[in-house]
Protein backbone atom coordinates (compact mmCIF):
# COMPACT_ATOMS: atom_id res chain seq x y z
CA UNK A 1 0.00 0.00 0.00
CA UNK A 2 1.95 3.11 -1.32
CA UNK A 3 0.10 6.46 -0.39
CA UNK A 4 1.70 9.82 -0.70
CA UNK A 5 1.29 12.95 1.79
CA UNK A 6 1.33 16.14 -0.75
CA UNK A 7 0.49 19.80 0.01
CA UNK A 8 0.94 23.46 -1.84
CA UNK A 9 1.85 26.82 -1.04
CA UNK A 10 0.14 29.08 -3.38
CA UNK A 11 0.14 32.94 -4.88
CA UNK A 12 -3.49 33.36 -3.12
CA UNK A 13 -7.08 31.98 -2.85
CA UNK A 14 -8.15 30.83 -6.01
CA UNK A 15 -7.04 29.15 -9.02
CA UNK A 16 -9.94 30.66 -10.79
CA UNK A 17 -8.65 34.38 -10.38
CA UNK A 18 -5.21 33.74 -12.09
CA UNK A 19 -3.67 32.10 -8.88
CA UNK A 20 -0.67 29.62 -9.11
CA UNK A 21 1.34 26.77 -7.17
CA UNK A 22 5.18 27.71 -5.79
CA UNK A 23 5.36 25.13 -3.88
CA UNK A 24 4.78 21.57 -4.00
CA UNK A 25 6.02 18.99 -0.92
CA UNK A 26 5.46 15.09 -0.95
CA UNK A 27 6.48 12.38 1.14
CA UNK A 28 5.56 8.93 0.62
CA UNK A 29 4.42 5.98 3.17
CA UNK A 30 4.64 2.47 2.28
CA UNK A 31 2.14 0.00 4.47
CA UNK A 32 2.14 2.63 6.90
CA UNK A 33 5.71 3.30 7.25
CA UNK A 34 7.23 6.73 6.20
CA UNK A 35 10.42 6.01 3.92
CA UNK A 36 13.02 8.77 2.76
CA UNK A 37 11.67 9.15 -0.30
CA UNK A 38 10.03 13.09 -1.44
CA UNK A 39 8.98 15.12 -3.97
CA UNK A 40 10.03 18.96 -3.08
CA UNK A 41 10.09 21.79 -5.24
CA UNK A 42 9.78 25.79 -5.74
CA UNK A 43 7.97 27.19 -8.71
CA UNK A 44 8.17 29.98 -10.09
CA UNK A 45 4.53 31.47 -10.55
CA UNK A 46 4.99 34.16 -13.25
CA UNK A 47 2.83 36.48 -11.46
CA UNK A 48 2.83 38.94 -8.16
CA UNK A 49 2.23 37.13 -4.85
CA UNK A 50 -0.63 38.28 -2.95
CA UNK A 51 0.59 39.56 0.24
CA UNK A 52 -2.00 38.12 2.99
CA UNK A 53 -0.15 34.84 1.22
CA UNK A 54 3.33 35.90 1.88
CA UNK A 55 2.36 35.99 5.61
CA UNK A 56 1.13 32.67 5.75
CA UNK A 57 4.45 30.92 3.66
CA UNK A 58 7.46 33.61 4.04
CA UNK A 59 7.89 32.55 -0.22
CA UNK A 60 8.43 35.95 -2.49
CA UNK A 61 8.67 36.20 -6.18
CA UNK A 62 12.18 37.56 -5.82
CA UNK A 63 13.15 34.46 -4.31
CA UNK A 64 11.31 32.26 -6.93
CA UNK A 65 12.37 34.14 -9.72
CA UNK A 66 15.01 31.61 -10.86
CA UNK A 67 12.97 28.64 -9.90
CA UNK A 68 11.40 26.53 -13.05
CA UNK A 69 7.99 26.68 -14.25
CA UNK A 70 5.36 24.34 -13.48
CA UNK A 71 5.74 22.35 -16.79
CA UNK A 72 9.21 22.11 -16.42
CA UNK A 73 8.79 19.37 -13.56
CA UNK A 74 5.25 18.35 -14.15
CA UNK A 75 6.38 14.65 -15.13
CA UNK A 76 8.90 14.28 -12.57
CA UNK A 77 6.03 14.96 -10.03
CA UNK A 78 3.39 12.59 -11.94
CA UNK A 79 5.76 10.34 -11.90
CA UNK A 80 5.71 10.55 -8.12
CA UNK A 81 2.01 10.41 -7.20
CA UNK A 82 1.05 7.77 -9.87
CA UNK A 83 -0.45 5.00 -8.92
CA UNK A 84 -0.45 6.03 -4.76
CA UNK A 85 -2.67 7.87 -2.93
CA UNK A 86 -2.85 10.63 -2.13
CA UNK A 87 -3.12 12.07 1.09
CA UNK A 88 -4.19 16.06 1.75
CA UNK A 89 -5.42 18.40 4.32
CA UNK A 90 -8.21 19.86 2.89
CA UNK A 91 -7.90 18.31 -0.42
CA UNK A 92 -10.05 20.25 -3.00
CA UNK A 93 -7.90 23.50 -2.50
CA UNK A 94 -4.86 21.55 -3.11
CA UNK A 95 -6.24 19.52 -6.33
CA UNK A 96 -7.81 22.03 -7.66
CA UNK A 97 -5.03 24.19 -7.89
CA UNK A 98 -2.75 21.17 -9.50
CA UNK A 99 -6.14 20.41 -11.70
CA UNK A 100 -5.53 24.20 -12.91
CA UNK A 101 -1.71 23.68 -13.52
CA UNK A 102 -1.97 20.40 -15.17
CA UNK A 103 -4.85 21.99 -17.44
CA UNK A 104 -2.14 24.83 -18.97
CA UNK A 105 0.20 22.34 -19.76
CA UNK A 106 0.20 19.97 -22.71
CA UNK A 107 0.15 16.81 -20.52
CA UNK A 108 -2.78 13.82 -21.81
CA UNK A 109 -3.17 14.37 -17.29
CA UNK A 110 -4.66 17.31 -17.45
CA UNK A 111 -6.88 15.90 -13.94
CA UNK A 112 -5.53 13.82 -11.42
CA UNK A 113 -8.48 11.98 -11.09
CA UNK A 114 -6.81 8.97 -13.63
CA UNK A 115 -3.77 9.05 -12.06
CA UNK A 116 -4.16 8.09 -8.42
CA UNK A 117 -6.97 8.44 -5.43
CA UNK A 118 -7.18 10.97 -2.51
CA UNK A 119 -8.11 10.71 1.13
CA UNK A 120 -8.95 14.22 2.59
CA UNK A 121 -7.19 14.10 6.30
CA UNK A 122 -9.47 16.89 6.95
CA UNK A 123 -12.92 15.28 6.03
CA UNK A 124 -11.30 12.37 8.19
CA UNK A 125 -10.88 14.41 11.89
CA UNK A 126 -14.13 16.22 11.05
CA UNK A 127 -15.61 12.67 11.34
CA UNK A 128 -13.36 11.57 14.50
CA UNK A 129 -13.87 14.99 15.93
CA UNK A 130 -17.04 16.87 15.23
CA UNK A 131 -17.73 20.21 16.20
CA UNK A 132 -13.88 20.85 17.27
CA UNK A 133 -10.98 22.55 15.33
CA UNK A 134 -9.31 19.96 12.86
CA UNK A 135 -6.82 22.28 11.65
CA UNK A 136 -3.09 20.99 11.44
CA UNK A 137 -2.41 22.63 13.93
CA UNK A 138 -5.35 21.51 16.60
CA UNK A 139 -4.43 18.36 15.29
CA UNK A 140 -0.76 18.51 16.30
CA UNK A 141 -2.03 19.47 19.62
CA UNK A 142 -4.41 16.87 19.43
CA UNK A 143 -2.11 13.58 19.13
CA UNK A 144 1.02 15.28 20.57
CA UNK A 145 2.70 15.49 17.10
CA UNK A 146 5.77 17.79 17.13
CA UNK A 147 4.93 20.97 14.96
CA UNK A 148 7.74 23.46 17.05
CA UNK A 149 9.64 24.02 13.56
CA UNK A 150 6.51 25.37 12.08
CA UNK A 151 6.71 28.88 12.09
CA UNK A 152 5.52 29.65 8.66
CA UNK A 153 3.68 27.19 6.54
CA UNK A 154 6.14 24.96 4.31
CA UNK A 155 4.65 22.49 1.63
CA UNK A 156 7.34 19.79 2.46
CA UNK A 157 7.47 20.09 6.38
CA UNK A 158 3.64 20.63 6.74
CA UNK A 159 3.53 16.92 4.38
CA UNK A 160 5.74 16.23 6.93
CA UNK A 161 3.82 16.82 9.67
CA UNK A 162 0.75 15.70 8.05
CA UNK A 163 1.99 12.02 7.63
CA UNK A 164 2.66 11.91 11.51
CA UNK A 165 -0.77 13.35 12.09
CA UNK A 166 -2.35 10.91 9.74
CA UNK A 167 -0.45 7.89 11.26
CA UNK A 168 -1.57 8.01 14.44
CA UNK A 169 -5.29 9.31 13.75
CA UNK A 170 -5.74 6.24 11.71
CA UNK A 171 -3.85 4.04 14.45
CA UNK A 172 -6.19 4.30 17.47
CA UNK A 173 -3.77 5.45 19.46
CA UNK A 174 -3.98 9.33 21.27
CA UNK A 175 -0.79 9.88 20.71
CA UNK A 176 2.65 9.77 18.93
CA UNK A 177 4.49 8.80 21.73
CA UNK A 178 4.12 6.17 24.75
CA UNK A 179 3.41 8.48 27.98
CA UNK A 180 6.15 6.82 30.07
CA UNK A 181 9.00 6.73 27.22
CA UNK A 182 10.98 9.60 28.70
CA UNK A 183 10.38 8.82 32.51
CA UNK A 184 13.99 7.84 34.20
CA UNK A 185 12.68 4.16 35.02
CA UNK A 186 11.79 3.91 31.34
CA UNK A 187 15.52 5.05 30.06
CA UNK A 188 17.04 2.61 32.88
CA UNK A 189 15.09 -0.45 31.47
CA UNK A 190 16.40 0.79 27.74
CA UNK A 191 20.11 0.39 28.90
CA UNK A 192 21.86 -2.86 27.40
CA UNK A 193 22.43 -5.74 29.55
CA UNK A 194 24.54 -8.68 29.39
CA UNK A 195 22.92 -11.65 30.02
CA UNK A 196 24.46 -14.12 32.86
CA UNK A 197 26.17 -17.23 31.01
CA UNK A 198 24.89 -19.44 33.80
CA UNK A 199 21.08 -18.70 33.26
CA UNK A 200 18.92 -21.47 32.85
CA UNK A 201 17.45 -22.20 29.62
CA UNK A 202 14.21 -20.60 29.45
CA UNK A 203 11.14 -22.99 27.96
CA UNK A 204 8.85 -22.83 24.94
CA UNK A 205 5.48 -22.48 25.60
CA UNK A 206 3.73 -22.91 22.22
CA UNK A 207 0.07 -21.38 22.14
CA UNK A 208 -2.74 -23.34 22.13
CA UNK A 209 -5.23 -23.97 19.57
CA UNK A 210 -7.76 -22.33 21.51
CA UNK A 211 -5.44 -19.11 21.90
CA UNK A 212 -4.48 -19.25 18.49
CA UNK A 213 -8.10 -19.34 17.47
CA UNK A 214 -8.72 -16.23 19.58
CA UNK A 215 -5.91 -14.71 18.48
CA UNK A 216 -7.28 -14.64 14.92
CA UNK A 217 -11.00 -13.85 15.69
CA UNK A 218 -9.24 -10.53 17.19
CA UNK A 219 -7.40 -9.83 14.37
CA UNK A 220 -10.92 -10.63 12.11
CA UNK A 221 -12.31 -8.11 14.38
CA UNK A 222 -9.75 -5.27 13.86
CA UNK A 223 -10.47 -6.23 10.40
CA UNK A 224 -13.86 -5.33 10.27
CA UNK A 225 -13.91 -2.32 12.58
CA UNK A 226 -11.18 -0.76 11.40
CA UNK A 227 -11.09 2.03 8.33
CA UNK A 228 -7.95 0.89 7.23
CA UNK A 229 -8.57 -2.83 7.87
CA UNK A 230 -5.70 -5.22 9.86
CA UNK A 231 -2.39 -4.26 9.14
CA UNK A 232 -1.37 -8.14 10.20
CA UNK A 233 -3.37 -9.80 8.18
CA UNK A 234 -2.32 -7.60 5.29
CA UNK A 235 1.62 -8.56 5.55
CA UNK A 236 0.32 -11.93 5.95
CA UNK A 237 -1.27 -11.68 2.74
CA UNK A 238 1.42 -10.19 1.26
CA UNK A 239 3.91 -13.11 2.55
CA UNK A 240 1.61 -15.87 1.47
CA UNK A 241 1.36 -14.44 -2.27
CA UNK A 242 4.89 -13.96 -2.17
Amino acid sequence: MRQVVLDTETTGLDPQQGHRIIEIGCVEIKNRKRTDKQFHCYLNPEREIDEAAIEVHGLTTDFLSDKPRFHQIEQEFLKFITGAELIIHNAPFDMGFLNYELARTTSSSNNLDGVCSVLDTLLLAREKHPGQRNNLDALCKRYEVDNTQRQLHGALLDAEILADVYLVMTSGQSSLSLKDEHTQDSRARKRARKLDPKRTTLPVIYASEAELNAHEERLREIERSSEQGCLWLQIEAERGAG
